[in-house]
């Protein structure tokens, strides 16, 4: 069944990690076309300052805190979008960290719990979403990345749960796009590396400040991508040049992908020690920045 999907401002989108970079970007874009917003995450009180800013400007905006690794509170998403606006169009999922240091350096605890978060919590999100969305018709969109098919080293169980969250989504889009022939678009995107507070959300164990290689791309053009995925029909979106220069060159000429991505090991850290090296992996962050600080500490 070809899915139809609505204009955005007659669409109610829920946005899991909508408190800072990629999330915010797309609540700030949704509300600006007009759409209906629930926005989850866990930095309850700068997701409260988030919605006061966008009812402030006329959006019809309500926020949930979770943590999209623990499926009730997911469940918990959903009810409160049902409760306020009657249906769910879009899901975004969004939410998700990083980890930077040797796989062999890394902790387990800390690599299940990015697990958690990453991949668990688009299942979790995808799960909860599909029976809503079944309604009446509506959008999927998971946050993949172009590690989702490349790698990068010192991210390595980003990119491992990043490859999960691919695998996951393709399946799940072949049981209900084929099998099913459900009216639900189910899409993967796949930013490069975009300007958010990402490196400083991440678990540092490395013994310099944390960064993304250059060159990076704005997380509106990130938030556009998802947006137009949300009234579009879209498999999976590739977003920034240097994402379907990756993908493809791991794809067609893995060895000579593996030599490249080795010379990222030192493009991925300023010359500064770590200056918050637990990051956001157990404690949510509040930053609130849509964009990232740069090599320059923000007081």
């Amino acid at each position: 069944m070809a899915q139809s999907l609505k204009p955005l401002d007659q669409q109610v989108i829920v946005i899991t990690g909508a408190s800072s970079g990629i999330g915010l970007a797309t609540a700030h874009a949704a509300a600006a076309q007009g759409a209906k917003l629930v926005l989850a995450a866990r930095s309850g009180d700068t997701l409260e300052q988030v919605v006061a800013d966008l009812t402030a400007d006329g959006c019809d905006a309500i926020s949930v805190t979770a943590d999209v690794s623990d499926r009730a509170q997911v469940e918990s998403i959903a009810q409160q979008a049902i409760a306020r606006f009657g249906r769910i169009d879009s899901w975004v999922n969004d939410a998700g960290l990083s980890i930077y240091g040797r796989l062999r350096e890394v902790s387990e605890e800390d690599s299940r719990r990015l697990f958690d978060i990453n991949f668990w919590g688009v299942v979790n999100g995808s799960l909860v979403a599909l029976p809503y969305l079944l309604r009446q018709g509506g959008a999927l969109i998971n946050l993949g990345s172009e590690v989702s098919e490349a790698v990068v080293p010192l991210q390595g169980m980003y990119a491992a749960s990043k490859h999960a969250v691919k695998g996951f989504t393709d399946a799940l889009r072949v049981e209900v796009e084929e099998l099913d022939k459900a009216p639900v678009s189910i899409t993967l995107i796949q930013p490069t590396a975009v300007d958010t507070p990402f490196p400083q959300h991440a678990k540092n164990y490395m013994d310099k400040e944390p960064k993304l290689p250059t060159p990076m791309i704005d997380p509106f053009k990130v938030a556009e991508a998802i947006l137009d995925a949300a009234t579009n029909p879209a498999r999976d979106v590739k977003v920034g040049a240097m994402s379907t220069l990756n993908t493809a060159m791991h794809k067609l000429m893995p060895a000579v992908a593996e030599k490249v991505a080795k010379k990222y090991a030192n493009r991925q850290q300023y010359d500064e020690a770590p200056r918050h090296p637990e990051g956001a992996l157990y404690q949510p962050s509040g930053s609130g920045h849509i964009h990232g600080s740069g090599g320059v500490t923000r007081h």
